[in-house]
């Protein structure tokens, strides 16, 4: 992080559905500080819904302006940061997100069809929701594996343990160690790719 600022407590990375927002917000309320969605900013700046920009204006467009309020919000944000599915696209976005508290949360297609059904409101998916997310996923996780300093697995847990395992890493300071996924990716996993809690494990107590 340069210049010496103090920027976002944490912030929360992942494809669609992995429930950034819902896990920043309860993150933020335990820890007494506000929850920053870049999505929810665009929407603001621009008076449209996401899928209304990406209609009208296209995905380029959207993704300039995407990259835009991800850099106001690392500059003035002190809470808790969730970013939208695609933000790590833009190299100079990664680029900012070096060396900052970066939690990626995961999950596998099984799970994302159980939780986005068949959404056609999210403009990526449209055509064909399970197919697209899946696509989308596969393609984006080595982004996601690049900036994270923990990663999260979201499957069969609540928002609520997903949320205590971000604060278990954030006060471990983000150890790194292996990252192994539990599933096929289409990529070489480096060995040194730090994860929090590993995949199909439970924090005790859950069920």
């Amino acid at each position: 992080m340069s210049g010496g600022a103090r920027g976002p407590a944490v912030v929360l990375v992942g494809p669609m559905g992995a429930g950034k927002t819902t896990v920043g917000e309860l993150i933020a309320a335990r820890l007494g500080v506000a929850c920053r969605d870049t999505d929810a900013d665009v929407v603001a700046a621009r008076g449209r819904p996401v899928a209304t920009i990406f209609a009208e204006d296209g995905e380029e467009y959207f993704r300039a302006l995407e990259s835009a309020a991800v850099r106001n919000a690392l500059a003035e944000h002190t809470g808790v940061l969730a970013l939208g599915g695609g933000a790590v696209l833009d190299p100079g976005v990664r680029a900012l997100l070096a060396g900052r508290p970066v939690a990626f949360l995961d999950m596998d297609a099984d799970e994302a069809a159980r939780r986005l059904g068949p959404d056609t409101t999210r403009p990526l998916l449209a055509a064909d929701p399970a197919r697209r997310w899946h696509e989308l996923a596969q393609a984006r996780r080595p982004l996601y594996a690049e900036v994270a300093r923990v990663v999260i697995g979201t499957g069969g847990r609540s928002p609520e343990h997903v949320a205590d395992a971000v604060l278990d890493a954030l006060a471990g300071g983000f150890v790194r160690l292996p990252y192994e996924v539990p599933y096929e990716v289409p990529y070489e996993v480096p060995y040194e790719v730090p994860y929090g809690v590993p995949y199909g494990s439970r924090p005790a107590g859950s069920e």
